[in-house]
């Protein structure tokens, strides 16, 4: 059995101040009309629509500005997600808006519902995604989420980079040419040479007399 009644609150799913809606009478008499949600449809209360009109607009003007403003703030942010990985950056599982609503709130002491962050399908790859939100019927924004490996990055071999740099061509520099000679040794000290930049004279060649 249905009942007619005028809510008073905003209740998501249902309507807004000042909206006549049906529901199930023992839904409104158990619960809307005890928590004050909603009230009866009378003669009386229809007198009341025009004050929970005036409320609703100015609830509504409040909630706009409120996600405006948070719409350009998470613009700024990055969330960052960590996840398990394999080598091959292949994630393990995937990333949803329950668990990006988690990190926003533990990151940035950011509460919001999960239903605003958009998801066409869980993220899958790692690196950074831009997510849609709908914060109010009128206000959309985007998020950045950058989702990294908990998983260490393998270490290069340093046995290999030891081998590499042995094995590296040696090259040697190439100089002026140096002719050693021998200086005389000095009292009784062993001859020693000495490199000197001194070109060697050459005798010239002299042919052999023809006989």
């Amino acid at each position: 059995m249905k009942t007619e009644v005028i809510l008073t609150h905003n209740i998501v799913g249902l309507g807004g101040e000042s909206d006549q809606v049906k529901v199930a009478a023992g839904y409104a008499r158990n619960y809307l009309f005890p928590q004050h949600l909603a009230i009866p449809v009378s003669g009386a209360n229809k007198r009341r629509l025009e004050a929970l009109r005036q409320r609703r607009a100015e609830r509504e003007a409040h909630e706009f500005n409120t996600m405006t403003e948070l719409s350009k703030g998470l613009a700024k942010l990055v969330c960052v997600i960590k996840v398990k990985a394999g080598e091959d950056g292949k994630m393990f599982g995937a990333v949803t808006s329950g668990m990006i609503a988690d990190e926003l709130k533990h990151q940035f002491d950011v509460a919001l519902e999960k239903r605003k962050i958009q998801l066409d399908h869980p993220i899958k790859t790692l690196g950074e995604h831009e997510v849609e939100l709908h914060l109010h019927a009128e206000v959309k924004g985007t998020l950045k989420v950058r989702v990294e490996s908990t998983t260490p990055a393998a270490a290069p071999d340093a046995t290999a980079a030891a081998d590499s740099k042995h094995d590296a061509p040696h090259t040697e520099k190439r100089g002026r040419r140096t002719d050693t000679v021998e200086v005389a040794a000095d009292k009784g000290k062993p001859a020693k040479t000495e490199k000197t930049s001194k070109p060697v004279e050459r005798k010239p060649r002299t042919e052999k007399a023809k006989a």
